[in-house]
């Protein structure tokens, strides 16, 4: 009985995240004593077989331009129907919004119990055991699987990528695509930016930077980090910035290796979006602000002062290099 990996894509690009679930996924199947396979959705032009190389030893692909379009109830059905071809019983995500659509339904359709956020690979020695996060990454929960079938989703930046030299091979699934009953009527496109969900370095502001005319401090970091960009609740609700940059309890939960925050206090609400961080660096002017108990590194002082400094430092560093 195999491991089933769902590789997620999005306009034909793999997502970073989907290969840590390889990776992942790969190395359950070890310790089950089995191997690992995964499974794409859609027209890509991405090179498939190289999925060999973080330990998939097959890639099951539906080709079909409608699956490009993302619909969770047609996902579910067709990922279904591969797994049980494929007679694998443990199906591997990464814990991202397409993977907290589509892991439900399918547990349902399996009867399969089902964790997500995990942060560890499965103990197996009492069972099958997986560790997750809890009450937004401030505690671990260790849960037990029981069913015969079990479905795993993987926090991003959670599970270090390992890779091997591997070539996959590709198995066409031959299906009907079911009719989706999503209607999409537009679509709006952010270009141009590092994807927050993906970003290793992100660079965020706060009220502290006093208005929209000063996020050049923060753009500017991030551009010479190669970094993306965020913000605080309070930012995006006053329309300093879009509110897809809003990272927090009711914005988007990120977990990057760096986490630059400028002028943000720290609100629970806030940290609860980012206490994943490998790293967390607070740069606030008030020495009491509440981010700097969760920070690794704090730097008290006005941003004005110190971020011109950090930029300017950066730059003789590239300069010179």
């Amino acid at each position: 009985m195999s491991v089933l990996v769902f590789i997620d894509q999005t306009e034909g690009k793999i997502k970073k995240s989907s290969y840590e679930a390889a990776s992942y996924g790969a190395q359950t199947a070890s310790l089950l004593g089995t191997h690992a396979e995964g499974i794409i959705l859609g027209k890509t032009e991405e090179n498939l077989s190289a999925l060999g190389n973080y330990g998939l030893k097959k890639v099951h692909t539906i080709e079909d331009n409608q699956l490009n379009k993302f619909d969770a109830q047609v996902y579910a059905k067709l990922i279904h129907e591969v797994l049980v071809s494929s007679g694998a019983d443990t199906i591997v995500f990464s814990n991202n919004i397409s993977a907290k659509a589509i892991a439900p339904r399918l547990s349902v359709k399996l009867k399969a119990g089902l964790v997500s956020g995990a942060v560890a690979l499965p103990v197996l020695s009492n069972g099958f055991i997986v560790k997750k996060s809890v009450f937004s990454g401030k505690a671990f929960a260790n849960i037990s699987i029981n069913t015969s079938k079990k479905i795993i989703s993987v926090n991003p930046n959670s599970f270090n990528i390992s890779t091997i030299e591997g070539t996959a091979e590709i198995i066409p699934f031959s299906t009907s695509i079911p009719t989706s009953i999503i209607e999409t009527t537009t679509v709006n496109k952010i270009t141009g930016e590092v994807p927050l969900g993906e970003a290793d370095i992100v660079v965020s502001g706060g009220r502290g930077l006093k208005g929209p005319e000063n996020w050049g401090l923060v753009t500017e970091l991030a551009s010479l980090l190669n970094a993306a960009t965020a913000c605080s609740r309070p930012v995006a609700d006053i329309h300093w910035r879009p509110h897809h940059e809003h990272v927090g309890q009711t914005g988007l939960a990120i977990a990057p290796n760096l986490y630059i925050a400028i002028g943000i206090s720290g609100a629970i609400q806030h940290l609860a979006g980012v206490n994943r961080s490998k790293t967390i660096v607070v740069i606030n002017k008030d020495p009491e602000a509440p981010f700097f108990k969760a920070a690794d590194y704090g730097i008290v002082g006005d941003a004005f002062e110190v971020v011109p400094k950090i930029i300017d430092s950066i730059k003789k560093m590239k300069s010179s290099s």
